[in-house]
């Protein structure tokens, strides 16, 4: 329920199971070390690594949200591969970025198109000022939810993709590998109690 008009809105948390199905030729990778930019094609071009479509996508609810949008901010960028796609991109915009190997590659490709890379060292700590974006966009990033609620103008949107705790579960039970309990309460049920509780709205 909207209490008042100060109040966020969080447009969409989609936290997914994916369920992937890694095909092995052999135990041993024999491929030149991937670059950090996230590109995992020397895994699917060999078909070892399928992953299945999802109803919706993340990109097209972007888009929708950037029409109604002035200012952007990309939490987790990579390499700014997904932002340097995104057309057109409001004048203020801004993407962060915890994992400094990737940070020159982000700056190099989105820099000269305007928008601003910050290195971020903890989720509650961002180096941004109060209220500074309306939409605000995460894909598969750890975040704070009081501080995105603390960067976030009123009436301002929320976008979030996340995996869950349970993610590749088959996988790693298939393996005989040691499931990671640190994640497991981590599903669509929990994080939206956790942002609900730092004032977003559905």
């Amino acid at each position: 329920m909207l209490k008042n008009e100060t109040k966020k809105e969080l447009l969409k948390c989609h936290i997914h199971h994916i369920q992937t199905m890694l095909y092995f030729c052999n135990c041993y990778k024999t491929e030149t070390s991937p670059s950090l930019d996230g590109d995992f094609s020397y895994l699917t071009e060999t078909g070892r690594l399928q992953t299945e479509l999802l109803n919706w996508s993340y990109g097209s609810e972007v888009i929708k949200l950037l029409g109604i949008s002035d200012s952007l901010l990309d939490m987790g960028t990579g390499g700014g591969e997904f932002l340097d796609q995104v057309r057109p991109l409001p004048s203020l915009t801004m993407a962060t970025e915890g994992y400094e190997p990737n940070l020159p590659a982000a700056r190099d490709c989105l820099e000269p198109k305007g928008v601003s890379v910050v290195e971020v060292q903890e989720d509650d700590q961002l180096p941004i000022e109060d209220e500074r974006f309306n939409l605000i966009i995460n894909r598969h990033e750890s975040y704070d939810p009081k501080e995105v609620d603390r960067v976030l103008r009123p009436g301002g949107y929320f976008l979030t993709q996340q995996v869950g705790g349970s993610n590749d579960q088959e996988l790693n039970e298939a393996l005989s590998a040691p499931l990671n309990d640190d994640y497991r309460h981590w599903n669509l049920e929990y994080a939206v109690n956790e942002l609900q509780t730092s004032g977003f709205i559905f």
